[in-house]
């Protein structure tokens, strides 16, 4: 099993398989839209700017798990994301990311990647990196700023 087994919809509706990402350095993201880290869409969207000719892609998951910081429709969460922070990388339809209704990606990322304490995602902006050959090699909290991953990227990006 990896990565390129799992597939998701789109936040325009459209089924997509995460094999279409094959060969790409990919970073997974849950998100939500009113959320003490929010902002981070700015620099997620900047990192994305500056690696995605390099094979870098962001896949943004919306979810509203957390204190209910994410309650709009998908249509909304694409509106405000394109509005306030210009979010050109690919974002997905609201899902679960933990418990048992959680996207099986969810549940195979945090397999892959065990957290502090507890294996589920414990707050929105959790991040997993994925290399090229489709492995998860690295989890980061939530409070992890985007920018600080930049060197993990470049590395990821170089193999």
């Amino acid at each position: 099993m990896s990565i390129y087994d799992f597939s998701a919809t789109t936040i325009e509706g459209e089924e997509k398989s995460l094999e279409v990402y094959k060969g790409k350095v990919l970073l997974i993201v849950n998100t939500a839209s009113k959320c003490g880290f929010t902002p981070q869409f700015e620099a997620l969207q900047s990192l994305y700017e500056e690696y995605k000719d390099q094979g870098f892609e962001i896949l943004g998951f919306p979810s509203n798990q957390f204190k209910e910081q994410d309650p709009g429709t998908d249509e909304e969460i694409a509106e405000f994301c394109q509005k306030n922070y210009g979010v050109t990388f690919q974002m997905f339809s609201k899902v679960d990311v933990k418990g048992e209704n959680a996207h099986p990606l969810f549940n195979y990322l945090t397999n892959q990647k065990k957290g502090i304490m507890t294996n589920q995602i414990k707050w929105n902006f959790t991040k997993f990196l994925i290399n090229r050959q489709g492995e998860v090699i690295e989890r980061y909290a939530p409070q992890a700023k985007p920018e600080s991953l930049r060197k993990d990227i470049v590395e990821a990006l170089q193999k």
